[in-house]
């Protein structure tokens, strides 16, 4: 009888079930993370929250008097359900006596592609894109100059941004890389809102991104976990005013398991520990195969491979769940490909997933697509296939004795030991 473990698929278009089987005589490792199953905040509890923020007034006294508001959130390929937060920041905003007219929400994605109208719903709900005007951001023009930060940064901030005098962000604290790090906080300004140029400058010099400031001074001065990366995109919110932050840390199923409003400074470092404690995942070691479930950022399947580094064994097979509509590659400004020798200016060459010791990397993509497989993996490693019966078909010809295997179910978003 064979062994099935069933992953989800598809973030935020149909959020599909999988099931993989496997020979009875494997020995299958899920490796879930810490609050794979926690239970989702009821309407009470998230209510709760929002009342309860770290280091800012109650929204309900920061909107009083208020002219303009501003609600930034994030795209889709962030996991962040902020549909679930947004009835009750209305709610505050109405009790504050705040008018459906002085509000608009605006896309926070940075450098990534514009959002439509069935992707705001989605991520917001229906009724607030047909009540309120949402806006996405233009990294390219329309923005307020605010000078240069302590490193140099220069300043651009989206002009729709800096005309509210009531700047509110929902986002969520996601495992970044497996690393330890953590988006969410002032992200959702710096690179959220912020131009092309001030997106350029902090992911391309400061470290956590560039080397320009490895060895200044200040590095030993921040607190753990916060790198100058960082540090300088909270000097750029700070510039532009956000008044405040909510971060959502959610479950394996997508749902808000904790949220952390107030200051954005407070909200990263605090709610840090909190997404800690739920994305904690103990690796598996001396695999023969390891599963890379992409789910909830199919659009950036880069990100769950940490997993493949720690659990694989030399001369292993690594196999890359990957199913999407929207296929493999996040379209991004700074990052992205725009032809055969045309990149944005951060592009690096490499691939996604380079994973040296793997012996094969196999792709379960129902979605491939020849720009995206170019620069996926090498494609000496490379075997692409649609179904996972497929896969298994590959896996079983190429491992007949006992064979180790673990899988990560939402690895994008699991966070390894640290």
């Amino acid at each position: 009888m064979a062994k099935t473990v069933t992953l989800s698929t598809a973030a935020w278009f149909g959020d599909a079930p999988l099931g993989l089987t496997f020979p009875e005589a494997w020995d299958v490792q899920v490796c879930k993370m810490a609050g794979h199953d926690a239970a989702a905040l009821s309407d009470d509890q998230i209510r709760d929250s929002l009342r309860k923020p770290l280091g800012a007034p109650q929204v309900r006294d920061l909107a009083k008097g208020r002219r303009q508001v501003a609600v930034l959130f994030d795209d889709l390929s962030r996991p962040t359900p902020a549909h679930r937060i947004v009835p009750f920041l209305l709610d505050e905003l109405a009790a504050a006596g705040v008018r459906d007219e002085q509000v608009r929400f605006i896309g926070a994605f940075g450098a990534h592609l514009p959002m439509t109208r069935d992707e705001f719903a989605k991520k917001l709900g229906e009724e607030v894109v047909e009540r309120f005007p949402v806006y996405n951001h233009n990294v390219f023009e329309n923005h307020v100059y605010l000078g240069r930060t302590s490193f140099g940064t220069p300043v651009h901030v989206n002009r729709e941004v800096m005309a509210c005098d009531l700047k509110i962000g929902i986002g969520g604290l996601i495992s970044y890389w497996g690393k330890g790090r953590f988006g969410g906080g002032a992200k959702l300004v710096m690179p959220g809102v912020s131009g092309i140029e001030t997106i350029a400058h902090n992911h391309l010099t400061l470290p956590g991104h560039g080397d320009a400031f490895r060895d200044d001074p200040r590095v030993g001065e921040l607190p753990e976990k916060v790198h100058l990366g960082r540090a300088d995109m909270e000097e750029v919110a700070r510039r532009a005013g956000l008044d405040l932050k909510i971060d959502i840390v959610q479950n394996a199923r997508r749902e808000a398991v904790g949220v952390v409003a107030g200051d954005f400074a407070r909200v990263y470092r605090e709610g840090s520990e909190v997404a800690r404690r739920i994305y904690y995942t103990r690796p598996a070691e001396d695999c023969d195969i390891v599963v890379v479930n992409t789910y909830p950022q199919e659009e950036q399947p880069g990100k769950g491979m940490w997993a493949a580094h720690l659990s694989l064994k030399e001369g292993g097979d690594l196999v890359v769940v990957a199913i999407h509509p929207k296929g493999l590659s996040l379209p991004h400004y700074l990052f992205g490909r725009f032809g055969t020798d045309y990149t944005g200016r951060g592009q690096r060459r490499g691939y996604q997933v380079h994973i040296p010791k793997a012996r094969r990397v196999l792709l379960l993509c129902d979605a491939p697509s020849r720009a995206d497989l170019e620069y996926f993996a090498p494609p000496e490693q490379l075997t692409v296939r649609r179904t996972w019966a497929e896969i298994e078909r590959e896996l079983t010809s190429g491992h007949r004795g006992p064979t180790r295997v673990a899988v990560y179910p939402c690895a994008a978003i699991q966070g390894q030991p640290y």
